[in-house]
């Protein structure tokens, strides 16, 4: 009789960790269906949401997932949901990326780049009637940055102004950080500050486009070039979807009338790999600037 009981029992805890296990796969591959991605706000959030419905709708043919973009309201909310693991990829500049591979202990990892972001550039800019001619010219002038987290909207521009002998916290009468790009264009053409600088690609599209605040500055000065944006995958991820994701992206071609639309709201001719070492500069730009120990 005890012998029957003890089957018994044996048996239907089996049965009981197997509903249990069964149930765990299930709640994993529940998470695993959806792609959660985000980005840093480098720009009005309309224009972010409008960038990314595209890509999300193609990521989600490629890889058979459903893809959720989850804005997030400063640079530093990017890093924390990719460390936490609220998110599963995010679009870091390489400011962003080195704070994300500090935050993350070296984990998370840099898949994709536009081949763009191999030389990326920003721009100083002035009112166009600005009698300022140079760099040298922003010593004592007001002058905006945008995030204080932007590779291209502040830690860039920060050190080649230090290679130009500009210290800008000592050097500048005054530093307001406007906190996207579309918003240091504005700050100088209103004649909030006396000078700005921002990410070349945004002030383009700007200009392409028109825009009222871009006709009314100029550009005083061009940084040399260095690395910046890619997609950041959390190093947990699956490393069959990130190979999905990883090729979606290589697949894309601007000469395919349908990724073109895609690729132009993106501002990119191709994608190409990338990878940690392409971000050294960028992390010992920022130890020289202080801005990371």
């Amino acid at each position: 009789m005890l012998n029957l009981l003890s089957r018994w029992i044996s048996k239907s805890f089996l049965q009981l960790l197997m509903i249990g296990a069964c149930l765990g796969l299930s709640s994993g591959a529940m998470a695993q269906s959806t792609l959660r991605i985000s980005a840093i706000p480098d720009e009005a959030p309309t224009e972010l949401q409008r960038k990314f419905k595209p890509l999300g709708e193609y990521l989600s043919l490629e890889t058979g997932m459903k893809v959720e973009f989850i804005p997030v309201t400063d640079y530093a909310a990017v890093v924390e949901a990719l460390a936490t693991k609220k998110i599963d990829m995010a679009w870091l500049g390489g400011f962003t990326f080195i704070q994300a591979k500090i935050r993350t202990n070296g984990t998370a990892i840099p898949i994709i780049q536009r081949v763009e972001d191999e030389n990326f550039i920003s721009r100083f800019i002035v009112p166009i009637d600005s009698p300022i001619k140079s760099l040298k010219d922003l010593k004592g002038k007001t002058f905006a940055f945008g995030s204080p987290s932007s590779t291209s909207g502040h830690l860039m521009p920060r050190f080649f102004l230090m290679q130009a002998g500009i210290q800008a916290d000592t050097d500048l009468k005054n530093i307001a950080f406007s906190g996207a790009h579309d918003a240091t264009v504005a700050f100088v053409a209103s004649g909030k500050v006396e000078a700005g600088v921002l990410n070349a690609s945004v002030l383009d599209k700007l200009i392409e486009t028109n825009n009222a605040n871009a006709l009314k500055v100029r550009v005083l000065a061009t940084t040399p070039t260095y690395y910046d944006y890619n997609w950041t995958v959390r190093g947990d991820l699956d490393p069959a979807l990130v190979k999905k994701i990883s090729n979606a992206f290589l697949k894309l071609d601007s000469k395919n009338p349908v990724h073109k639309e895609l690729m132009e709201l993106q501002r990119a001719s191709k994608y190409i790999t990338t990878k940690v070492a392409n971000y050294d500069g960028i992390e010992q730009a920022a130890r020289s600037a202080g801005l990371i120990k």
